[in-house]
């Protein structure tokens, strides 16, 4: 059985590519079709936008517009519950605490969390531990979140030379994950919105903008997508990979320019 990976970089501004070496995400770049251009959603703060990648839906349906998770009004199934009715086997990876409440009970079959967004070598961790366990659990879904990149913005600016830094350390977990992954296996790699100054979750272009970029069996290699792309397209396009039904309430759309025809 193939794997599909979802990995988040939270808060990496996709400038970031050109100011620092990233090697992993280069090469990853390489060989995937992607965009520097793809959009977050408003407000642009870490669980809003995890909501809206898991629900494809904006935070204004969701209801989740800050950093705290409350139940939706009118629930909609999200890209775990589909996987779940579909017998699939799901995996998350994560070191900020608040994402536990992403998905209804039951839908996971596996979660690792430690706190440890806030050292510099969390994400590193994070990403050994789900290396090592994709690699031999060989599930059917995978997400992993590295939030340390985030943390380095708010700490230090957006932008800085310590936040560029941080990136090219957590370059090397990213390179962790691809490594685990077969040739047969896809992986999403995203980042949830960027930044200015010491803060995130306005408007501005530096918070909206994100990186999108998408590699596997039948994905197109070296290509720039030209469509718009925004976080609420993220679980369709992921339920197409996987095999699963998109649910008929999402609002996004799956990119199907990716595909190879």
């Amino acid at each position: 059985m193939a794997v599909t990976a979802l990995v988040m970089v939270d808060g990496l501004r996709p400038d970031a590519l050109a100011a620092v070496d990233l090697p992993n995400l280069e090469r990853l770049r390489a060989r995937s079709a992607y965009t520097l251009a793809a959009c977050s959603v408003e407000p642009s703060l870490t669980l809003p936008c995890h909501m809206s990648i898991f629900h494809s839906i904006p935070p204004s349906r969701h209801g989740v517009m800050i950093n705290q998770w409350q139940p939706m009004a009118r629930p909609v199934p999200g890209l775990m519950e589909q996987a779940r009715v579909a017998g699939l086997r799901c995996y998350f990876f994560h070191n900020w605490e608040p994402l536990r409440d992403l998905n209804r009970p039951e839908s996971l079959s596996f979660v690792y969390y430690r706190d440890n967004c806030y050292t510099r070598d969390g994400d590193l961790h994070i990403a050994e531990e789900a290396a090592r366990v994709v690699a031999r659990e060989r599930p059917d879904f995978a997400f992993v979140y590295l939030g340390t990149v985030d943390v380095a913005g708010h700490l230090y600016g957006w932008m800085s030379p310590e936040y560029l830094a941080q990136a090219a350390h957590v370059d090397q977990g990213v390179g962790m994950v691809l490594d685990a992954l077969d040739d047969d296996d896809s992986i999403l790699l995203l980042s949830d919105h960027g930044g200015h100054e010491r803060m995130h979750g306005t408007t501005l272009a530096e918070d909206m903008t994100i990186l999108w970029m998408v590699a596997g069996p039948n994905i197109r290699r070296g290509y720039q997508i030209r469509s718009a792309v925004t976080l609420l397209d993220c679980s369709p396009t992921l339920a197409r990979m996987m095999g699963v039904a998109a649910h008929r309430d999402w609002e996004g759309r799956c990119v199907e320019e990716v595909f190879e025809r």
